[in-house]
């Protein structure tokens, strides 16, 4: 069977890739991952845990540095939740109890709503397939090679012992893995990317998956439309004036 993603990246002839020392790879990535301020995107999400396992459609709409809302719908196009979280607060509003819930944004707060214990800024960037390089633009990595189609750079903290790893495609320079590991090698935090796409001239995955493998969560998320930096992306959410207000 052939899968055709529409708007999916074509692949640039091998002869035509200039192969990036480090520096110049961090910047080009950090720079794509600031180029989209502003992102929606709708498909279906599946978020498996101990306590949680279930899948919806959703729309979500994100505006850096500081918004992400969650639209849940049901089978039919039943609205089943709506959340707007920012770095600072977050209201959650339960359509079938006509309930919201608000309160300050805090990361358990962000488990709660998202099933999956990543701090705001991360959430913001794995919506998107991205991962914040500000911290690296600066740092030499511990180890740089490129492994067939891939680059794989890793930076490993002298501190901590803990490492770094990601994974780049050469030809579309698109993250295709991340793994966070500590220091007695075992995987704390793993990302995953295919299935690219261009926005804004920058690869962006119509496939992604998070997994904490300490807390043993997944989310996975397959977009079936992505738009970026539009001038008519904005959040609109109000609770309606009857739903019951519970402060979190």
């Amino acid at each position: 069977m052939i899968l055709i993603i529409p708007g999916c990246v074509p692949s640039k002839p091998t002869e035509d890739v200039e192969i990036l020392p480090s520096e110049r790879l961090i910047s080009k990535l950090e720079a794509n991952r600031r180029r989209i301020q502003s992102f929606e995107g709708s498909g279906t999400i599946h978020i498996q845990s101990n306590k949680y396992n279930n899948s919806a459609t959703f729309n979500v709409i994100l505006m850096k540095p500081d918004s992400i809302y969650l639209t849940i719908m049901g089978p039919f196009g039943i609205e089943l939740a709506q959340a707007l979280v920012t770095n600072k607060n977050f209201v959650f509003y339960d359509a079938l109890q006509n309930t919201a819930y608000e309160g300050e944004s805090t990361n358990d707060v962000l488990k709660n709503i998202f099933k999956i214990d990543l701090p705001f800024n991360d959430l913001l960037d794995a919506f998107i397939g991205s991962v914040n390089l500000t911290s690296k633009l600066y740092k030499q990595p511990t180890s740089y090679k490129v492994d067939y189609d891939k680059y794989v750079i890793t930076y490993v903290d002298s501190l901590t012992d803990i490492s770094t790893q990601y994974k780049v495609d050469i030809r579309e320079l698109g993250i295709t893995n991340y793994e966070i590991t500590n220091k007695d090698g075992e995987v704390k935090l793993e990302g995953k990317y295919s299935q690219f796409g261009l926005l804004e001239n920058v690869a962006v995955p119509y496939h992604i998956e998070v997994m904490n493998k300490k807390e043993n969560q997944i989310v996975t998320i397959d977009y079936k439309s992505m738009k970026a930096n539009k001038k008519n992306i904005f959040i609109d959410f109000k609770v309606p004036q009857d739903a019951t207000i519970i402060q979190w």
